[in-house]
């Protein structure tokens, strides 16, 4: 008797599943015979959809980061860098908070193994890139000579942060936002950003939401 085909369907289930329990329960609450049961499927399937409980463990990551990118991708370069760059700040919390699962597990699920260390870098560089068009563009003058990937870690752990405070319903989700949007306004004004310009910027940003819908 031949193996079953894979299914999408199935595949999917057994990572939003899994997402879940890494999620809520931790890393050691997801073993083979549970992920199975409450999926409805048999212990067999991981192994037909993914070959082995730490290639599926991978696969939530990168479903993860492949969610996280489509948000990215869809924000296009326009002539004001700043509101680019502040749009895909809103992309990243969008992403976050719109698979929450996906997104604790991403970075829960233990430590990164060697295999899998590049998976996600596409997506920080998005960010670099467009930090480094707001140099480019005069907006940071006080940054001026930073690397500007040692800038976009900045951006990146404050956004983080105030999203991982909401995903833990430490905060809630609108003072997150407000106190994410103020933080990072405030770090761009540090950098040496005209407030003036800084504002007119996340104007301009919030205006383009609408472009963050993937698909």
């Amino acid at each position: 008797m031949s193996p079953r085909p894979p299914d999408p369907a199935v595949r999917a289930a057994l990572i939003e599943t899994a997402a879940r329990i890494v999620a809520t329960e931790g890393r050691a609450a997801l073993t083979l015979r549970r992920l199975a049961g409450e999926v409805g499927t048999s212990t067999m399937a991981v192994y037909t959809h993914f070959g082995s409980m730490e290639e599926l463990r991978r696969e939530v990551r990168r479903e993860g980061f492949a969610r996280l990118r489509a948000r990215l991708a869809a924000v296009r370069d326009s002539k004001d860098p700043m509101a680019d760059l502040t749009l895909l700040g809103a992309a990243y919390y969008l992403s976050a908070t719109a698979s929450p699962n996906l997104y604790r597990a991403m970075f829960l699920d233990g430590p990164v193994d060697d295999g899998d260390l590049g998976t996600g870098l596409d997506t920080f560089m998005y960010l670099v890139k467009a930090i480094g068009r707001c140099l480019e563009a005069g907006r940071f003058p006080e940054a001026g000579g930073t690397d500007p990937a040692e800038l976009a870690l900045e951006v990146w752990g404050m956004t983080h942060g105030f999203v991982s405070l909401q995903l833990a319903n430490l905060l809630p989700a609108d003072q997150a936002a407000e106190h994410l949007s103020s933080g990072v306004r405030s770090l761009f004004v540090a950098w040496g950003d005209d407030p003036a310009k800084t504002g007119a910027s996340a104007a301009r940003a919030r205006r383009r939401l609408a472009e963050l819908s993937p698909g």
